[in-house]
């Protein structure tokens, strides 16, 4: 983690650079009418103003699913939707209390925060607020004895569609950590704030692998970021192709990372198979390894002899606990306390070779891509934008497949993108949530939409129809800009 902040502010010059900057709120920002209703509840609620508004936005990963937790880049942006907070402060009791916006599905928290305790439910997911007080806890450690008990009385709202694969639960651990770093003065780091909110997951049962918070805090309007996390976290902006138009379309499928072990499951699987390659190679260290990306650079692969040393050496399909324990020389009782977490205790069988298989292949797709960004630059090819789509069509192949993280209604909203030309995939980590596709102009994107309202929205079951069709299903359909990571206002 970056080293411990004192107190201090940053320049208004210094907004999207490696700083969140405390920026003058104007009218004509396109957050303003919703800070000014969020700020109307504020009021409500606590009966004062409040003293700051955060913006965290969810993203959408255009490429690279499921390897950030083992070292690799991805290359997502961030969407106009975002979690907003607007907090205020109280230094004479170390008191939170948090109110939403939607009191009708969010029920109203409050907390001593000098007693602060996170309580996972034995079934289910967290409660929501949960998410909020994994950022309180994260910037506590952080601090440690620079901690002070600053009570925070927040209200928030988010239009991020939930469990949907576009980060909502991340930003709101972001919004937590970025609100609660800077009541408590914190020089507010884009890349300190990011790795701090990535670690935080963890108190939710999430080994996040820092995407979704890195791009929370690094996004840049107008493109998108490639992302890396080794040797250190690097964002470089993306430009699209020109004229190329992103759309996100919602299955509606809910799929929660932190109340499901499927996720948690791909992680333990990669690193068993990570060691496993590490034994191969006769590492005396095989048990440190745990990523991907650390034995590559320890055995100097390149992506197609990485490939190959899996083919060669992870022949099974399926591998069962005496598989496992054989190969690397362990116990089961090893198996269990060293190697799987408590949410993978009750896995038999692994995919060891399929895992790994998609995340080198994925990481070498996510190169490519910008790569031929970049050369679109120089020169327009309409070979080159086809090839973009080519990488995007095996990645949903691959994540189909070999990661088997799709759903049923996923691949009906594939399917219908196939059949108008357009290439889409899942993104997010899958299970169900969204698609993203791209198109190649705004009029393209605008037909492909009114297709899937028509053949995949129109048919939805009654209770969705009659939530979602009075807005023309542009909550649950559409296409999206790249826009600025985390932001901070004062009026």
């Amino acid at each position: 983690m970056a080293s411990k902040s004192g107190n201090g502010t940053v320049p208004a010059s210094m907004v999207g650079d490696e700083h969140v900057a405390v920026q003058k709120l104007q009218p004509d920002a396109k957050i303003y009418e919703r800070l000014m209703s969020l700020g109307g509840f504020y009021r409500e609620q606590y009966g004062v103003e409040p003293e700051f508004y955060v913006r965290v936005p969810g993203r959408v990963n255009i490429i690279g699913e499921h390897v950030d937790y083992c070292g690799y880049s991805v290359l997502p942006m961030a969407v106009e939707q975002s979690i907003i907070l607007a907090v205020g402060t109280n230094k004479q009791v170390a008191q939170l209390e948090l109110h939403h916006l939607d009191e009708g599905k969010f029920q109203s928290f409050d907390c001593d925060l000098n007693d602060l305790e996170i309580k996972l439910p034995k079934t289910g997911g967290p409660a929501w607020y949960s998410y909020f007080l994994c950022g309180i806890k994260g910037i506590q450690e952080e601090l440690e004895a620079k901690w002070r008990p600053v009570g925070m009385r927040i209200a928030l709202s988010g239009n991020v569609p939930l469990a949907a694969g576009l980060s909502s639960s991340s930003a709101l651990v972001s919004a937590a950590v970025l609100a609660t770093g800077h009541a408590q003065g914190m020089h507010l780091d884009r890349k300190q704030l990011a790795s701090i909110s990535a670690s935080c997951e963890q108190y939710i049962g999430t080994h996040s692998g820092g995407m979704d918070q890195a791009i929370a805090y690094l996004a840049k309007q107008g493109c998108a970021q490639h992302i890396e996390f080794h040797p250190k976290l690097k964002g470089t902006p993306v430009t699209l192709p020109t004229g190329s138009c992103f759309v996100v379309a919602n299955s509606l499928v809910q799929k929660r990372k932190a109340a499901s072990s499927d996720y948690n499951e791909r992680v333990v699987e990669c690193r068993l198979a990570t060691r496993w390659l590490a034994k191969s190679q006769k590492l005396p260290n095989w048990k440190e390894f745990i990523r991907f990306i650390d034995l590559e650079e320890a055995c100097h692969l390149d992506n197609a002899a990485y490939v190959k040393l899996i083919e060669q050496q992870l022949k099974k399909t399926l591998y069962t606990r005496e598989d496992i324990c054989e190969t690397l020389g362990i116990t089961e009782q090893q198996l269990e306390t060293d190697f799987l977490t408590p949410s993978t205790q009750h896995m038999q069988q692994f995919k060891l070779r399929q895992r790994a298989l998609h995340v080198i292949q994925e990481s070498g797709r996510v190169v490519q891509f910008r790569q031929i960004c970049e050369q679109l630059q120089r020169r327009s090819s309409k070979q080159d934008i086809e090839q973009l789509g080519k990488l995007m069509q095996q990645s949903h192949h691959s994540l189909r497949e070999l990661y088997e993280c799709s759903h049923p209604d996923l691949e009906r909203l594939v399917a219908l993108s196939v059949k108008q030309g357009v290439s889409a995939r899942v993104t997010g980590a899958g299970w169900g949530g969204c698609i993203v596709a791209m198109c190649d102009s705004v009029k393209a994107a605008s037909d492909y939409v009114n297709v899937l309202k028509k053949e995949y929205y129109a048919q939805l079951p009654a209770h969705l129809l009659e939530r979602y069709q009075p807005n023309d299903f542009n909550e649950v359909v559409f296409a999206t800009f790249p826009s600025n990571g985390a932001e901070l206002f004062v009026q």
